[in-house]
């Protein structure tokens, strides 16, 4: 399956994030094994781009439910949780 956003095509999970969001994914997860220095200026660039995109986080969070549904719809099905009758120390069934 294909999918194109932005009229670039999407190869890897990874490239159709950074291609829904307009930025590499390592800008906000970080890189193993880097330095402070590298992590400063990684969380400056992130500090500058919220400024100048506010609602990123609602793209964000709007990118990932619509992954889930495509590729994990089961885990937006919800499972009604079994009713269970407590009883107080007396016997009584709570209401």
């Amino acid at each position: 399956m294909r999918i194109i956003v932005a009229g670039h095509t999407a190869v890897t999970p990874d490239e159709f994030v950074e291609l829904a969001l307009g930025t590499p994914l390592d800008l906000w997860l970080g890189t193993e094994g880097e330095s402070e220095m590298e992590r400063a200026a990684r969380m400056d660039a992130a500090r500058d781009i919220l400024a100048e995109e506010p609602d990123l986080p609602d793209r964000v969070s709007q990118v990932a439910a619509q992954a889930i549904e495509a590729y994990a719809p089961d885990l937006f099905r919800p499972v009604p949780l079994a009713a269970r009758r407590r009883t107080r120390s007396s016997g009584e069934a709570a209401a």
